[in-house]
């Protein structure tokens, strides 16, 4: 019989109300604990889930026996110290996005749970979703060709953040889908921005992302916009998908759309492009919340000593790339290179001292130590039902 999993969740605020009631909800463990400095809202989710106790000190939280494994969802710059102590505690841990303020913290908590054998997982809910695992299949399929560009925008009116900037706070959803659906990392990333509110905190941000072979992707994000979007458009060779998240149906649509040169041609009077308008359809997406398959694919990692999905790796390359988008924003815009280092392995950047984006080529070496670091693979059906 598998053994029940005890569970803490540290935050009561804008997200973890929703880790308390999916992990509530979950039969494979016990909601034990929910942490918070706030005793109004320790009242408010008590409340709700008779049975819970509310602490306020998470250090006698993670010290005492009744939790098994953590779910950290509190601000950023608390991830780290908070996960920390966690997996020092021997406790499995699950991080919400961006698993860190810097790679070098993500590293850290990585090593920590590699000697101690525990599960660390981070909260890059989307690729969870059903319409973003229906892309990758059709990506991989070959259904729309080569992958020409991603053009990805996520907006809405605040909620404004104090310690972090829009693409730290909303460019990790999107990085992590593209990094998926790509199978890559990038060779180069510039972002350009500005603070219009808060000084020193961008509020409106334009990221680019160069890959090999010529493909690029652009992420847009802004606390600045009067409707919330969640729209990504991936354009290919022969077709092209617009995934619009907010849309309650129809979430996926695949355009038979292209545009094509042709091979050859005599004068510039027979020069013409070729442009191709076929059928949209829509297909069919199971309707699941991506974050009740999170939590469980955390609870069976737990169990069987899988990988998650979004494990350490997935929210170091992340966090990486945030960091070379900040580098840039402090540039001006310069582009910034991913490198690896020979030396140890790891991934650094350095900035391209051109006059314009990079060229797309990379040094002819892996960025990561392992060939399939950057693979995002996806877990047994039993765990992610297709």
């Amino acid at each position: 019989m598998t053994k029940e999993i005890k569970i803490g969740v540290v935050g009561c605020g804008y997200w973890g109300p929703n880790l308390v009631r999916n992990f509530g909800s979950l039969a494979a463990c016990k909601l034990k604990t929910v942490c918070d400095v706030s005793q109004e809202r320790l009242d408010h989710v008590t409340s709700l889930y008779p049975g819970v106790k509310g602490e306020p000190d998470f250090r006698r939280m993670i010290e005492g026996r009744d939790v098994d494994a953590v779910a950290i969802a509190t601000a950023v710059k608390h991830h780290h110290a908070m996960a920390k102590a966690s997996l020092l505690a021997g406790k499995h841990t699950l991080i919400e996005k961006p698993m860190a303020s810097s790679s070098a913290e993500c590293e850290e908590l990585q090593e920590i749970a590699r000697a101690k054998g525990l599960v660390l997982m981070v909260g890059h809910t989307f690729l969870y979703s059903q319409a973003v695992r229906r892309i990758k299949e059709i990506v991989d399929c070959g259904d729309i060709g080569e992958i020409r560009y991603i053009a990805a925008r996520r907006l809405n009116l605040g909620l404004y953040q104090k310690d972090i900037n829009v693409a730290w706070d909303l460019a990790p959803h999107d990085i992590s889908i593209i990094l998926y659906i790509m199978g890559e990392p990038p060779v180069s990333v510039d972002c350009r921005g500005s603070a219009h509110i808060t000084p020193g905190v961008e509020d409106v941000t334009l990221m680019h992302l160069t890959f090999s072979k010529n493909r690029s992707a652009v992420i847009h994000s802004s606390w600045l916009d009067p409707r919330k979007t969640r729209e990504m458009t991936i354009v290919g060779s022969k077709r092209m998908i617009v995934y619009d998240d907010v849309t309650p149906l129809e979430k996926i649509r695949i355009f038979d759309a292209r545009v094509e040169r042709p091979p050859h041609y005599d004068t510039f009077a027979e020069f013409q492009y070729a442009y191709h308008y076929g059928d949209t359809y829509s297909p069919h997406i199971k309707q699941e919340e991506p974050l009740k398959t999170e939590c469980s694919h955390f609870l069976e990692c737990i169990q069987t000593g899988a990988t998650p999905l979004t494990s350490a790796v997935c929210g170091l390359n992340v966090v990486k790339i945030l960091e070379a988008s900040s580098k840039s924003l402090r540039q001006e815009g310069s582009p910034v290179i991913l490198a690896s280092d020979a030396a140890d392995g790891h991934v650094s950047s350095t900035l391209h001292q051109g006059n314009g984006r990079g060229n797309g080529h990379g040094n002819g070496k892996g960025i990561v130590p392992h060939k399939d670091a950057w693979k995002l693979k996806m877990t047994p059906h039993r765990i992610l039902p297709a």
